[in-house]
């Protein structure tokens, strides 16, 4: 790349090696503010927790009771819950510092003479650093090159007009920021226009933006939607929990004369209700699912994103890059009133093309990115290279970039023999047009020949050429005179499996709308080719003159929008929001961060986003790939369906534990549950509720039904009255066994061993039938979750231990159990869910009983 005629590859740069050292010897280019919690913080934050605190009360009330072994398993119960939480909690944790890693800003730097793109932190000082419009300056360095440069210094001085950049040509000592016309970029700032080289100057909390304080933005867990309505659900759950206490408190104390049992019977209770799980598990299933979705292209940045996707209703993707490979190869060219297809060979070219290919080269960077510009200096390559037509020796004067107002850039060259200058333009045929001035009769020559080429999906750009023999270069490309030389166009293929992700999305509920800035016949081509089905076209003209009422309306209906400027995506996302739909919206360049921050999920391009699109998004497409973003949409869906589903089985499985805490105290039984049991069955709904449903496959048809409705509850009246009906089935079977033991007169502790072993097998038996709403439990036991038989085999193996270990059995105080028992036990357990069970059977099959 060529800028104010400095061969920018030419520069070495550091090497690798000098580059780590300096790493290993600086740190990373960071701020002390990214630091993640430590390990004995999260502990810290983990005791404070209620539950926590009435395990150790329950403790103590043991000492004072003279009770030392129980207060010493019931302690040793809370290291062993502890340990459970912590693990969860780190493994939340570095699934958001993955993350964090992965959005951190990118850099472009020069490192053994070639151009690499790394994370921001990885900068060093000397590194090279090449920007462009759109990046997040990584580093404060000195600017070697620059080029139209402004960069927006809002961050640091408070001033929101964009400062102009000039280069020395030479790196010296940095000042202060601030004022147009310095040499000097600064961390954090944004490049708003052209392009610049610069060497590091200083890094991390070394830069202007490290001494003044300030943090960039990183990624932190969000209050989402979800986690507002789990708070109020377990705020009112404590405040239900902590009556309750209060009145079995009083009523053992009245009715037994024992207050200090009062107590532990009311923190038992209060440990029975509380259900902690609940915001533990929705950071789990946020994070991680996150995490999952990284694994398949698509990188988080904000987490509430995950709760959405599965809503989108309207996927709004751009054509170039998404849904085509953005590999371009040159397949007609129309130049003298004669058009040549180049689709089947491309080693020769006739005479008359050489030219219109000669000034596209030239009007190319040297060392092309835009795969557009690949492609020609690919055609060149193969046609031209024994030829007068490739200047490898003209040097570089002066470029005029793309603007808003005209799509078009041209380059000035000089040869080494002339003193004329030569000018290459190209871009928008339009925009060509205007800049050579074609009067009406040759536009309409022109267009025809557009829809001609555009008829066959093909990206059209126009070519002209100019000389000028003036020392003073213009200040616009119009001030120059140029001659049109004709239309190039350019096959950029379908991306492979895109039909079918289209076909997934239309199965699923969800609307696919194409925005591109090609000709409308071009997007109709593409759209025919990826089966997106019939469609009216609005072009981005028709949209100007557009009410938002008749946009409403026309947008329903339309699902192709042509020649649209970014500007103009902002009005689409607003429209569809308007019309009720959930809004996933794909962007890459500056002026799409506005729609991509309207969208409900607003989508970055990785490979060829800028960072400000980047930072405007929830999600990035690493790969630029639609069938990433449908893959992610199903993610989005399992993961919202497994939320739930933990959710249900952690409201139903304290149902039964709060009625057997509350009812004995109420009827003047023997208590059923203690504390140390409330904790033994902690241990086995924890793992289940965040590891065994986190990790459970989606279920089948999970993209053959519509997308949820963003506001539906998780709770909604149909899956709570299901939960509590499923909780009662259990309470009901449990307290059957207790009685009839009772009253067959086969003692307290035969009775509390039997109640408690049903309780545990019907536990067992709420998470099998929650795996799946729709299939049976022996349908779900062939899909392979190695957590769930670590979960189900621990189980019965530590119950195992406490009916039949003298010493853990005297603890839980229950009596030794006979096979018979056992198998009683075994078949109330499984009759306690067998209603679900025929429940599903009765539906339709792969139907889901709780919608």
């Amino acid at each position: 790349m060529i800028i104010n005629g400095r061969d920018i590859d030419s520069l070495s740069g550091l090497s690798e090696a000098e580059a780590a050292a300096r790493l290993r010897e600086e740190g990373h280019n960071e701020l002390p503010s990214s630091k993640r919690r430590s390990f004995s913080a999260i502990a810290f934050e983990v005791v404070r927790e209620p539950m926590f605190l009435l395990l150790i009360g329950g403790g103590a009330i043991y000492f004072m009771l003279g009770d030392v072994r129980e207060a010493l398993m019931l302690l040793g119960f809370v290291l062993v819950v502890m340990g459970i939480t912590l693990y969860q909690e780190r493994r939340t944790e570095r699934a958001l510092e993955a993350l964090r890693d992965l959005s951190s800003p990118r850099a472009l730097v020069i490192r053994d003479g070639m151009q690499r793109r790394i994370p921001g932190r990885e900068v060093v000082r000397r590194d090279i650093i090449v920007l462009s419009e759109g990046d997040r300056v990584p580093a404060d360095a000195a600017l070697l090159s620059a080029v139209n440069l402004s960069v927006d210094e809002s961050l640091l001085t408070g001033e929101s007009v964009p400062v102009r950049k000039t280069s020395t040509g030479q790196a010296g000592e940095m000042a202060r920021p601030g004022g147009d016309d310095l040499p000097f970029v600064y961390s954090g700032t944004l490049v708003v226009r052209g392009f610049g080289v610069a060497e590091v100057k200083a890094t991390g909390s070394h830069t202007e933006l490290g001494k003044i304080g300030k943090a960039l933005r990183t990624i932190e867990p969000e209050e989402t939607l979800l986690q507002k309505e789990t708070g109020r659900l377990v705020r009112n759950l404590a405040v239900l929990g902590l009556s309750l206490c209060v009145l079995v408190v009083v009523v053992y104390g009245f009715t037994r004369a024992n207050w200090l049992n009062g107590l532990l019977a009311g923190i038992t209770l209060a440990m029975a209700v509380l259900p902690e799980e609940f915001p533990v598990v929705l950071t789990v299933f946020l994070a991680l699912g996150a995490w999952r979705i990284s694994q398949k292209g698509i990188l988080t940045r904000r987490v509430p994103a995950v709760e959405t996707l599965g809503s989108a209703s309207v996927l709004c993707v751009d054509k170039t890059g998404t849904l085509t490979l953005n590999r371009m190869s040159v397949q007609k060219i129309s130049t003298g009133g004669r058009l040549y297809d180049l689709s089947a060979q491309t080693e020769s070219l006739h005479e008359d093309a050489h030219e219109i290919v000669e000034f596209s080269i030239l009007a190319s960077r040297v060392d092309p990115f835009d795969p557009m510009e690949k492609a020609l200096r690919e055609l060149g390559r193969k046609t031209l290279s024994n030829t007068e037509h490739l200047h490898d020796n003209w040097r570089l004067v002066q470029e005029y970039p793309l603007s808003e107002r005209l799509l078009a850039m041209s380059q000035v060259w000089q040869s080494p023999d002339n003193r004329n200058y030569v000018i290459a333009a190209k871009g928008a045929p339009e925009a060509i047009a205007d800049i050579c001035h074609l009067d009406e009769r040759e536009i309409g020559t022109l267009l025809r020949q557009i829809d001609a080429m555009a008829a066959e999906g093909l990206r059209i750009i126009g070519v002209a050429k100019s000389d000028f023999i003036r020392k003073n270069l213009p200040g616009e490309q119009h001030d120059f005179s140029f001659e049109f030389l004709g239309l190039i166009g350019l096959a950029d293929p379908v991306r492979p499996g895109v039909a079918a992700a289209i076909r997934e999305c239309y199965q699923a509920g969800i609307r696919v709308v194409m925005i591109t800035g090609d000709y409308p016949v071009t997007a109709r081509n593409i759209a025919e080719q990826i089966g997106l089905g019939p469609s009216e076209v609005i072009t981005g003209q028709e949209l100007e003159k557009m009410g938002q009422a008749e946009l409403r309306e026309r947008i329903k209906k339309t699902n192709i929008f042509a020649r649209v400027v970014p500007e103009q995506k902002l009005s689409l996302v607003n429209a569809l929001k308007e019309n009720g739909e959930v809004v996933a919206m794909t962007g890459d360049g500056v002026n799409d961060a506005a729609a991509l921050k309207a969208a409900h999920i607003g989508i970055a391009m990785g490979e060829r986003g800028t960072d400000v699109a980047r930072e405007a998004s929830d999600l990035v497409l690493l790969h630029d790939d639609f069938s990433s973003l449908v893959q992610a949409v199903r993610m989005g869906r399992r993961i919202f369906d497994n939320l739930q589903k933990a959710m249900a089985y952690i409201f139903a499985i304290h149902v039964p534990i709060a009625g057997i805490s509350l009812l004995p105290v109420l009827f003047h039984w023997p208590l059923v549950l203690l504390p140390v049991h409330i904790v033994f069955l902690e241990l086995i709904i924890d793992p289940a509720c965040s590891v065994v449903f986190e990790a459970e496959p989606e279920e089948s048809g999970i993209m053959n039904r519509p997308p949820r409705n963003l506001r539906e509850p998780l709770f909604d009246r149909r899956t709570t009255l299901f939960s509590v009906l499923q909780g009662m089935s259990v309470l009901l079977i449990v307290l059957a066994v207790f009685l009839v033991a009772m009253k067959r007169g086969q003692g307290e502790l035969d009775a509390r061993a039997l109640g408690f072993t049903t309780l545990i097998i019907a536990n067992l038996g709420l998470i099998l039938t929650n795996r799946s709403w729709s299939r049976v439990i022996p349908r779900t036991l062939g899909t392979p979750n190695a957590a769930l038989w670590w979960v189900i085999g621990g189980a019965l193996f530590f119950l195992a231990m406490v009916l039949y270990l003298p010493f853990l059995r005297t603890l839980f105080r229950f009596a030794s159990l006979h096979p018979i028992d056992v198998v009683i036990c075994l078949a109330a357990g499984v009759v306690s869910v067998l209603w679900f069970e025929a429940l599903k059977m009765a539906r339709r099959k792969g139907d889901n009983p709780l919608k």
